[in-house]
């Protein structure tokens, strides 16, 4: 159930607010530096509302911060990753919380597995834009069999309608006339990515998989499944140590 912050003393809600501490706090409401839904307040121990009434210092409306919260979810098939309410299953719905998230990058409807939902715009701006370069890997299931030289110039990256891909790394699990299977690692996040990557050869993307971000694994969560997950962890797994720019293919 979630808590409410009802009849909070004013001092209190400006120190959670990061004004300043309790005891400063006390100061500018003596001070009349405080205005409460168009009053100013002098009295200590006055009570509040946070969730009705409006409070400003300095002319600006305060609020508590929302706390930050992290998870990792294991997107099935069929869910989407956009907050709009449109009449299909949203990966978002999937955790039981009170806050309000939003998925960091996208994996189409279509694709499966990793992906981070949070309340913290700062993270998702950290590992979604391309100039912060945090490897993505994904299995892939293409039609066909995939010969050295479209993995090589796929590697040295590829033209698409957005301008030219960064360099990737591609690591083949195992091919025949019929499909190959295989890894790939993208520094880059755009949209639908991987499947326009191999479109451009003519070999359509059969199944998609995001199993790693950084150093960041699924695990053992199965499809639907997630878990709440620290900073701290986020930070030590997304920025990994490994710098290398170097693109191999090799066979297994």
């Amino acid at each position: 159930m979630r808590k409410t912050m009802t009849n909070i003393r004013l001092h209190k809600f400006l120190a959670h607010c990061g004004v300043a501490s309790r005891r400063h706090s006390e100061e500018l409401i003596s001070a009349g530096k405080i205005i409460v839904n168009n009053q100013c307040i002098r009295e200590q121990g006055f009570l509040i509302d946070p969730q009705k009434d409006k409070v400003y210092y300095n002319g600006k409306l305060l609020k508590i911060p929302q706390e930050k919260v992290y998870f990792i979810v294991n997107k099935p098939k069929g869910y989407v990753c956009t907050n709009a309410s449109y009449n299909e299953p949203r990966v978002i719905d999937l955790i039981k919380t009170h806050h309000r998230l939003y998925t960091i990058g996208r994996l189409d409807k279509d694709s499966e597995g990793l992906i981070i939902v949070t309340n913290d715009g700062e993270l998702c701006q950290k590992v979604s834009h391309p100039s912060f370069q945090v490897p993505k890997t994904y299995f892939v299931v293409v039609r066909g069999y995939v010969d050295g030289p479209v993995f090589e110039r796929i590697q040295k990256g590829i033209w698409l309608s957005e301008g030219k891909l960064s360099r990737s790394k591609i690591r083949i699990v195992k091919r025949d006339r019929e499909q190959t299977t295989l890894l790939i690692t993208l520094k880059e996040g755009k949209k639908r990515e991987v499947r326009r990557i191999f479109a451009r050869f003519s070999y359509p993307v059969k199944y998609l998989k995001r199993i790693q971000i950084g150093n960041l694994h699924l695990g053992n969560l199965r499809a639907g499944e997630y878990r709440q997950i620290s900073c701290g962890e986020l930070s030590d797994k997304l920025f990994p140590l490994d710098s290398s720019r170097e693109s191999m293919v090799q066979e297994v």
